[in-house]
């Protein structure tokens, strides 16, 4: 059965609502999710306009996007990553939910809430959205700081703690041994499916990418990531877990391989898609009125999730012997409210717990905490470090980037015949240098060897950055294909346009289009070869050195003029004709 013709009309205004909203907030020098948010706001059902007709027609794209993006997050961390952060992770992220609930007791105690209420409402505003956080991290570049891995793992834990709260939230008034039983057992439910499964897929995963990255076909890898990542977040949900955590974890046991940057590669436009559709359909279901129609209880919620959230966290976080700048961060990104919430107050409404003000007022709330929390992110590293500079007190966390001991390498793209040549003269004078290839048994042996290698096509920008190309003290293009040349050398001066790079080609017309895109000096092997046959040549017939040498000279001049012979120009070749001997 045909889709709907509705169904497509709605689909391309939420992409474009996508690109217009996102394209106002990068004019604006504003996060992306602003304007993907925003966008949603304008083609809802309850503003002007052109508006969808079902949002929940789109639920499973957004899911996908969830999953796409925490797949990637899964990725970019490693388990070491992970285990750096467990015991804040683990001990404080239950901490600050409790505290968390805590407060709004003691609120909702003050201005009148009845005590179930003020539980709801705890554990409404107690969790982050992983989701947000994720993409602001990423846009920031600050997903591998400390700060950064904190939140992560906090948030991870988060998404634990709400299974146990769907499970609790709705008994509040009437708590029964039985419930304290089926909170149990769906956990040990959950340990029971997922540790042998992550055994499993940790043996398994590695060597199916390695059979894959053999065939070297482009699609057939992106299908299996796709089929990983999405089959596990199956997998986790089944066991009554999140789709998000799945993902991750997912993720994580890829980044345990050698084919991790190739495979974020692969899926980064894919999920950047689906992520900003996740984004406009929260604006989609955002009602405008409702900030006015419940504007006290409104501001209330927001100063639990502003306030409150930020001193919890920012507590809990030095608690734990973080430095202040590191906990002043966290306390700072996780000042939102997301997707987990919106499941929350949904479970307590239908208990008869909260009214449809608490529902409506939590949706108005995780949106508007989203537009705080967006700029919040972004500029408070500036602030705490002008407070840092003022005060001489607060010690920043070391940002992200190549260490000075990496810095200034050589990049090698492509480790061929021409490519492992040049690593051999690199080994012998001693130079560093990072190797990226897509040969998953040259990877291997170079690895065996200890050369730092990524794995991967070299025209994708996150191999480049994986690889430190924007650090580097030189980049050497040795691929042996034109346009995967050329798309490299683009990709590269996307990311510096200052430092050297050297590429190779196989004609005049090569060379001079791979300088035309940024090669600082293009090399023609069968040219070079030319030249040393020649002096070889003129050597065995006694022609002096000095003649070879400014016979060359001179070829390499006409060849400078543009009029090598690929050009057009063939009069070399027509002076000589019939005088062979």
């Amino acid at each position: 059965m045909a889709p709907e013709p509705i169904f497509f009309r709605d689909l391309a205004y939420v992409f474009i609502a996508a690109v217009l909203g996102g394209a106002s907030a990068y004019l604006l020098r504003q996060p992306l999710i602003l304007g993907y948010v925003f966008g949603g706001i304008l083609i809802g059902p309850f503003t002007p306009g052109p508006s969808i007709s079902d949002v929940h027609s789109f639920e499973l794209f957004a899911e996908i996007g969830v999953i796409l993006l925490m797949f990637c997050i899964g990725i970019e961390f490693s388990l070491n990553d992970l285990l750096r952060v467990r015991w804040v992770a683990l001990l404080g992220g239950p901490l600050g939910i409790f505290l968390s609930i805590l407060l709004a007791v003691g609120l909702g105690h003050v201005v009148g809430w009845s005590w179930i209420q003020s539980v709801v409402i705890g554990s409404v505003v107690s969790v982050a959205s992983t989701m947000v956080l994720a993409r602001l991290l990423l846009d920031s570049g600050d997903l591998r700081a400390k700060h950064g891995r904190v939140m992560i793992g906090i948030t991870l834990v988060e998404d634990l703690a709400v299974v146990v709260l769907t499970v609790l939230l709705p008994a509040l008034g009437a708590l029964e041994p039985g419930r304290f039983a089926t909170i149990g057992k769906a956990l040990w439910l959950a340990v029971l499916i997922l540790v042998p499964f992550a055994y499993l897929a940790a043996k398994a995963i590695p060597p199916l990418l390695t059979r894959i990255a053999k065939t070297q076909n482009a699609e057939l890898f992106l299908l299996v990531a796709l089929s990983i990542g999405i089959g596990t977040a199956a997998v986790t949900q089944m066991a009554g877990l999140s789709l998000a955590l799945g993902a991750f974890l997912a993720g994580l046991i890829i980044s345990g391989s050698e084919y991790g940057h190739e495979t974020l590669a692969r899926l980064l436009s894919l999920r950047d898609a689906f992520v900003a559709l996740f984004f406009v359909t929260i604006g989609v279901l955002i009602d405008p009125r409702v900030v006015w129609a419940n504007l006290p209880l409104l501001g209330l919620m927001l100063g639990l999730i502003i306030v409150g959230k930020f001193v919890i966290w920012t507590l809990v976080v030095r608690l734990f012997r973080y430095a202040w700048g590191t906990a002043l961060l966290v306390g700072v990104g996780l000042t939102q409210i997301g997707e987990f919430s919106f499941v929350l107050v949904q479970v307590a409404k239908t208990a008869g717990h909260v009214s449809e003000d608490v529902y409506n007022a939590t949706l108005a709330a995780s949106l508007l905490s989203i537009l705080l929390n967006a700029p919040l992110v972004r500029y408070a590293p500036g602030w705490i470090a002008a407070l840092h500079f003022k005060m001489g007190r607060v010690s920043l966390p070391i940002q992200g980037g190549i260490s000075d001991e990496q810095a200034g390498h050589v990049v090698l793209c492509g480790f061929g015949r021409m490519g492992s040549a040049v690593g051999l003269a690199l080994d012998h004078f001693e130079l560093p240098y990072t190797v990226i290839e897509r040969d998953p048994d040259i990877v291997r042996q170079l690895r065996r060897r200890g050369i730092s290698c990524v794995y991967g096509d070299a025209s994708q920008t996150e191999l480049l950055k994986a690889a430190g190309a924007q650090h580097a003290a030189l980049v050497i293009v040795a691929l042996p294909v034109i346009h995967e040349t050329s798309l490299t050398v683009r990709r590269f001066r996307g990311l510096n346009e200052k430092i050297p790079l050297l590429a190779r080609a196989h004609g005049f017309r090569e060379a001079e289009d791979l300088k035309d895109v940024g090669a600082t000096e293009v090399i023609l092997p069968e040219v070079e070869g030319a030249h040393t046959l020649i002096r070889h040549a003129f050597q065995a017939l006694k022609v002096s050195k000095a003649s070879i040498l400014d016979y060359l000279k001179s070829c390499q001049a006409f060849r400078s003029s543009g009029e090598g012979p690929d050009s057009g120009n063939v009069e070399a070749g027509k002076a000589g004709a019939g005088r062979s001997t």
